[in-house]
């Protein structure tokens, strides 16, 4: 759940326990991260207007509570299916954490953008193999030259339509009969784990689409199995990601590349 989500319904909570005297509430949120049911049962003339009827025994939420409600179920609605012009805000879809996902910062992954256009050329095709927020600050660019797509093992990132293809690194070649080996001047891949068995296995997806030039950012940990899986160097440039990670990030490419001029 956001932070500010969170909050707002703590204050809501707040004012029904205020209100419910000898009621009787519960509040009961299922997942890691986002309440996706909410059972509540009140027994509280403040809290919930009864129907007269006899043969209508079912609460109803008070006008304050079922508003809360429909405002948090909107809000839920709204970070699944996000669109409109925030459609490519990086963060707009939220980290999942269970998925090792950890987004970059608005300043990083411009930086990462702005490079991969430089290095893929005018009308270039780049691939942001397991790397959204590169592939949200591309099409943020609104560069209608490129041709860009998101290689993505979360299902969230379908709203991209036919620039998603579903990727799931375990099984590193198994991609679309439409996606042709060496059909992308460039790939930006960023492997969710750091392990040699998944830097392997990202490893055989990106030597199979790029036609030469790799952009790659993991671990300061990984740099020799990097170096001798794709041949790439470290550059300066220290990427940071919107939360602080306890393990140095680097990016490496094969290239001469512009995040090399500067630390």
């Amino acid at each position: 759940m956001r932070p500010g989500l969170h909050s707002k319904f703590q204050n809501t909570w707040g004012s029904m326990e205020r209100e419910k005297k000898n009621s009787h509430c519960y509040l009961v949120g299922l997942g890691n991260k986002s309440i996706q049911h909410i059972f509540l049962h009140c027994r509280s003339q403040t809290l919930c207007e009864m129907s007269e009827s006899e043969d209508d025994d079912i609460p109803q939420l008070s006008s304050h509570t079922l508003a809360a409600l429909q405002e948090f179920y909107a809000e839920q609605k709204q970070s699944v299916n996000p669109g409109g012009d925030d459609k490519y805000n990086v963060g707009v879809i939220e980290e999942d954490w269970q998925l090792s996902q950890f987004w970059y910062s608005q300043d990083t992954a411009l930086r990462l953008a702005r490079e991969a256009i430089d290095a893929a050329g005018e009308g270039g095709r780049i691939a942001c193999v397991s790397a959204p927020s590169v592939y949200q600050k591309l099409r943020e660019l609104c560069r209608e030259d490129s041709s860009v797509y998101i290689f993505e093992y979360d299902r969230r990132f379908a709203i991209y339509g036919d620039e998603f293809i579903f990727y799931d690194y375990n099984h590193p070649l198994e991609l679309p009969e439409g996606i042709a080996a060496h059909s992308f001047d460039l790939v930006v891949a960023d492997p969710p784990y750091l392990s040699e068995e998944c830097l392997r296995k990202t490893s055989e997806t990106i030597q199979f689409l790029t036609r030469g030039k790799i952009l790659l950012c993991t671990g300061a940990i990984m740099e020799e199995q990097a170096a001798q899986l794709l041949g790439v160097k470290m550059c300066k440039f220290i990427p940071e990601h919107s939360r602080n990670l306890a393990n140095e990030f680097r990016c490496y490419t094969n290239y001469d590349s512009g995040l090399d001029c500067e630390a």
